[in-house]
């Protein structure tokens, strides 16, 4: 009986993990487009990244030490070059890309990014299973239609393309903190990306010509840059970290082709974005192929540190 608690306890605490990491990360566009309305947005990822940043490294300082900091300058680097992949190039470009798309188009673009880790997996001669391959094809089929269409009049040509390149630059970060060093400890690895990647974005938008006046930055945009800042990054980064060590990871898994679904969902009951005909069939497909190839890659694989998994923007 005491067995059959415990087990049952422990199933409830993964599932609502689970449901934490798909709305949470799959919120994280709507939020994004809240953001944006009233804050630049490369200058908005800075200050969510730098202050998430703080925050995490304080925890880690406190619950494990200075020592969780300790590693080689090859790994300081390692993660500064995946932040600045991951969080310049692909955070800062998704924010940029939805003053010009909604975010559940955003969402259904970025989902592409397990497919681009397999064709990287080809490039270097390790070759994924066929039904990986069918997955590929599918789900790019989904994006080139959603490409080709614009989501019929849910985003212009311009938004299509720097999210493209955003979930590009991401699935390089992704694929390359895998393969080179990176700091022992998965949190502390994430600490230094979010400080780096963040100084970038700060040193992009000024370059870019941003600048943050808060005169004229509205309530509802600060509290959905407090909530990236705090729910966004730090308890959906914490319950998905838990999850890596208490469930398999073709469950945990799940969540890249549950997130676009959850932000396409709020984007029109929140801001009433369009969700038409071809980019719902498009989306399917998409999924799909995502599906297939998440579960192919994902089944009986050992966990790995959030780093090297294509995580929420």
């Amino acid at each position: 009986m005491g067995h059959d608690t415990t087990d049952g306890r422990r199933a409830l605490l993964i599932w609502g993990a689970l449901v934490i990491v798909y709305i949470v990360w799959g919120s994280t566009y709507l939020a994004i487009m809240i953001v944006i309305e009233t804050i630049p947005p490369l200058l908005s990822g800075s200050m969510r990244f730098i202050t998430a940043a703080l925050l995490l490294g304080a925890a880690i300082c406190l619950t494990k030490g200075r020592a969780a900091f300790r590693m080689t300058w090859k790994q300081a680097g390692g993660a500064a070059l995946v932040g600045l992949l991951l969080l310049n190039g692909g955070n800062g470009m998704v924010a940029v890309a939805e003053q010009h798309i909604s975010s559940g188009l955003a969402a259904l673009l970025v989902a592409s990014v397990p497919l681009w880790l397999v064709i990287f997996r080809m490039l270097t001669r390790d070759r994924p299973r066929m039904s990986a391959l069918a997955g590929v094809l599918i789900g790019f089929g989904g994006v080139a239609g959603l490409s080709l269409s614009g989501g019929s009049a849910t985003g212009d040509g311009a938004g299509i393309v720097i999210i493209l390149l955003a979930s590009l630059s991401w699935s390089v970060g992704s694929f390359l903190s895998a393969r080179i060093p990176m700091p022992a400890d998965p949190f502390a690895a994430s600490a230094v990306e979010m400080a780096v990647g963040g100084a970038g974005l700060v040193l992009t938008g000024l370059a870019m010509g941003e600048r943050l006046d808060p005169a004229v930055v509205s309530g509802r945009s600060w509290a959905a840059l407090a909530y990236l800042i705090l729910v966004g990054s730090l308890v959906g980064f914490t319950a998905y970290v838990w999850l890596l060590g208490n469930a398999p990871i073709s469950l945990v898994s799940t969540y890249a082709y549950v997130n676009p679904v959850v932000a396409v969902a709020l984007g029109a009951l929140v801001l009433s974005e369009p969700v038409t005909a071809p980019m719902m069939a498009a989306g399917v497909v998409i999924v799909l192929g995502v599906a297939l190839v998440v579960s192919t890659e994902r089944r009986g694989s050992p966990a790995t540190t959030p780093e090297k998994e294509p995580a929420t923007v």
